[in-house]
């Protein structure tokens, strides 16, 4: 007896009789069950029968696919694929031209099915195609369904496309050359030299050679959508296939027809949605036209080449008076240039060089940063003179910021990495701009300019802005703009204080996707941590910090010290000399008992904001505070050299005063804790062993030699 998972139950139909249901016994073999099927409709001959899917996709039923079967299929019982072969291979020899259109059109309908395809071949059926082809005496119907029949039995690589004669190719080619021709014709003839070129490269130079791009280029510019996009698979197939010079040659000739501008104005901007199969050819165009920087992207800069430091040169010039440079020894002549590279933003300022030996982005950055020179003279301009005159160490880096542009750019947009063959995600945007990527950097370098002040950040925070601009030119690209003034109105819109609530609504999305168990643990962890936050904010206290007594005379006058004794009883502070290493509490006269202290005052509401009203800038507000005692007739008046000193200062001090932490330091490291909390509790750490104490410090190098020497780039 059959076991029971061995048994399927079926439905087997043929044309004129009633369906048998039977229980089919996988173990069984094919040719017993058709046998049984046959004697129950009193047929001869079972092995010229097979059965196959009645619905769907009508593939035949073999030993090797039939546990494919599930409960409740229905099948049909036809002709064995031989003999359907057989009869196929005589049809299309018909002399009746109606017995062998009809003969080619059954062929294009079961030439899907690979184990039909094997017979038709082994009877050299397809060089009967081929034949048909190269004639090129039938109607347009019978055409159509010989090359349609073509390309389905060559699509299951039982025969090579090499094996192919010149006259059929040249056949195949004069189609999509012709003018005036069936246009289901040309879209079959696209179908099969698309297949050719991706085959091999000797088919690919034939087919280049043979086929006139002009007339290639006129199918991508009709009004029938699929003459359209096998016209464009093809042009992409020619693309992926050639060499590098060749490549450039088939983009200038697009150029040169204007299809960008095309394919922008008539397929993506006025159709609306683009069809899948379209929207990967885009992206597959886009992505090969932007790896033709990645030549440049890979190449680091060599300082040997006098075109290459004459363009370093012209970015220093182009914003820093040069006139009296030819009277200058060259030692005083390299001092100042020096200076000047290390107020563009560069980090080895002697030798600016070196900024521009990692790769990516290497020579990419040296041309985005002169294309916006050239371009904008007066945004680059703007951009460097604004940030090399500012004191206050919140100055943006021209030259370091846009090299790290340019490398979260190339990585945004893929340049270097090879198409995906499923990949459709393609910029509207690459289509209505000439030079995409120097456009984008355009923008997107005043954006980081703007979201620099945004954040007050310092050159400390250098990765943390560079990660916001990321976000914002990710999420701005992501909706699609369909032009650059769009994008640059979306992404300067997208401002730092609409990143954070993005980043907010995401992770309380987040929290409310996650199982209670989770949120129970995370409530549970919450108030240890915070613990953790309050003592570090207190011991950041105890260490103490360098502050500057602002006045109205200098901006900049004397510097004191102010921190909290060891038992968070009593603040200490006086002034200090200049380079001082942290003074001791005794160094320091004045003091503060904790329990005098009666309320923490920020920005406009301290006593020094409103004494100097009208002078202050909103960054000093930012980063003003103050402690009123006593009798709240006293105050100790603070401005801090950073955000991270004004909030790790108001948090201790809230700490102090019994009151909840509340800058945005706190919630971010709170966030980072939780997380990382969670996903350690959540680990499974069955059978881990978890040592007691740390491991072991490794021993030191023999040598130093890999340190880089930071004295000799300020020489």
């Amino acid at each position: 007896m059959p076991q029971q998972k061995d048994i399927v139950k079926i439905a087997i139909q043929m044309p004129g009789a009633y369906p048998q249901l039977i229980q089919l016994d996988q173990k069984k073999p094919l040719a017993a069950v058709i046998k049984e099927v046959c004697d129950k409709w009193n047929l001869s001959g079972p092995e010229n029968f097979a059965i196959q899917y009645a619905d769907g996709v009508q593939t035949y039923i073999t030993e090797s696919n039939r546990l494919d079967i599930k409960n409740g299929s229905i099948l049909r019982l036809t002709k064995a694929p031989g003999r359907c072969a057989e009869d196929l291979y005589k049809g299309i020899q018909s002399s009746d031209p109606d017995v062998r259109c009809e003969s080619l059109k059954q062929l294009a309908a079961v030439s899907t099915d690979i184990t039909f395809a094997q017979e038709f071949i082994s009877r050299d059926g397809h060089s009967l195609l081929v034949q048909t082809v190269e004639d090129a005496q039938e109607a347009p119907m019978v055409m159509i369904h010989t090359l349609t029949a073509f390309m389905e039995l060559m699509d299951h690589g039982i025969v090579s496309w090499e094996n192919l004669s010149t006259v059929f190719i040249k056949k195949v080619t004069s189609f999509v050359n012709a003018k005036v021709l069936d246009t289901s014709i040309q879209q079959v003839s696209l179908d099969i030299l698309e297949s050719m070129v991706l085959s091999s490269s000797s088919l690919f130079r034939q087919i280049r050679e043979e086929i006139n791009m002009d007339q290639l280029i006129s199918h991508l510019q009709v009004s029938n959508q699929q003459l359209q996009t096998k016209a464009m698979a093809l042009f992409m197939a020619l693309l992926l296939t050639a060499g590098d010079g060749e490549r450039k040659e088939l983009f200038s000739f697009f150029e040169k027809k204007n299809l960008r501008q095309y394919i922008y104005k008539n397929i993506i901007h006025s159709s609306g949605a683009v069809g899948d199969e379209m929207a990967h050819y885009l992206y597959v165009l886009q992505s090969v036209r932007l790896n033709l920087l990645e030549q440049r992207m890979r190449t680091p800069l060599d300082s040997f080449s006098q075109e290459q430091r004459e363009a370093l040169h012209n970015l220093r010039q182009a914003v820093f008076e040069t006139d009296s440079e030819g009277n200058l020894s060259n030692e005083r002549r390299r001092s100042l240039c020096a200076k000047e590279f290390k107020k563009l933003g560069f980090s080895n300022n002697s030798n600016p060089g070196q900024d521009l030996g990692r790769t990516p982005p290497g020579l990419l950055a040296l041309d985005t940063m002169t294309y916006f020179a050239s371009r904008y003279p007066d945004a680059y301009s703007r951009f460097v003179l604004e940030n090399s005159s500012r004191e206050d160490k919140h100055e943006c880096p021209f030259a370091r910021s846009s090299i790290q542009l340019t490398l979260i750019l190339c990585e945004i947009l893929r340049i270097g990495e090879p198409p995906s063959e499923t990949g459709s995600n393609y910029h509207p945007i690459f289509f209505a701009q000439d030079r995409l990527l120097e456009e984008l950097f355009c923008i997107c370098i005043q954006l980081l300019n703007k979201t620099w002040k945004e954040m007050r950040a310092t050159q400390e925070d250098f990765d943390k802005v560079m990660q916001v601009v990321r976000e914002q030119i990710t999420r701005t690209l992501s909706s699609k703009p369909t032009s650059l003034e769009l994008f640059k109105n979306k992404v300067n819109a997208l401002n730092y204080s609409e990143i954070l609530k993005l980043r907010q609504t995401e992770r309380l999305h987040q929290e409310e996707t996650l199982a209670p168990p989770v949120l129970e643990l995370k409530e549970r962890l919450k108030p240890e941590l915070l613990e953790l936050i309050r003592q570090q904010r207190l011991n950041r206290l105890c260490h103490g910090t360098l502050f500057r007594k602002i006045s109205s005379r200098r901006r900049q006058d004397k510097l004191w010290y102010c921190r909290l004794s060891p038992n968070h009883k009593v603040l200490h502070y006086g002034d200090v000399e200049e380079e001082t290493e942290i003074p001791s509490i005794e160094s320091l006269q004045e003091k503060i008992p904790v329990a005098d202290i009666k309320a923490l005052l920020t920005g406009k509401d301290c006593p020094h904001m409103k004494e100097n009203k009208g002078k202050q800038t909103k960054e000093m507000l930012d980063l003003a505070f103050s402690i009123t005692y006593d009798v709240e007739e006293y105050s100790l008046n603070f401005i801090a050299s950073s955000r991270t000193d004004f909030c790790l200062w108001t948090d201790g001090l809230n700490v102090l005063l019994g009151k909840e932490m509340s800058s945005e330091a706190m919630r971010s490291e709170l966030e980072i804790l939780l997380s990382m909390e969670i996903k350690l509790r959540l680990l499974d750490l069955e059978n881990v062993p978890i040592p007691d104490s740390a491991p072991p410090i490794p021993k030191p190098p023999s040598n130093f030699n890999f340190c880089y020497d930071f004295s000799q780039a300020e020489q």
